[in-house]
């Protein structure tokens, strides 16, 4: 009985470990450079060494510096739209100037 019950825990403890997820597994880790972008009343954007743009919803003043460099991680908003669009859509994470 207690090899039953032993093989039955094992069995869930492996479960529900193959269904988390660690912290901040879908998040984009980039380099790249602020720019401003005028049209849509203008907004400030991330061009991304990787090719692609990302419009940050929490980009704080202080970034806010067209041609700053940076490396940011964030986490992308899916299912969410931007009046702006332009680039995805992503909360920032972490944010560094370089």
């Amino acid at each position: 009985m207690s090899r039953i019950i032993f093989a039955a825990l094992t069995l869930i403890v492996v479960v529900l470990l193959q269904s988390c997820k660690t912290e901040n597994e879908d998040a984009v880790k980039v380099t790249g450079t602020i720019v401003f972008l005028s049209f849509e009343g203008g907004f400030y954007g991330i061009t991304g060494d990787d090719g692609k743009h990302y419009d940050p919803t929490n980009l704080s003043p202080e970034f806010q510096k067209d041609g700053l460099r940076v490396r940011f991680e964030a986490k992308k908003l899916e299912g969410m739209a931007s009046y702006h669009q332009w680039g995805t859509l992503v909360e920032l994470i972490t944010i560094h100037k370089l």
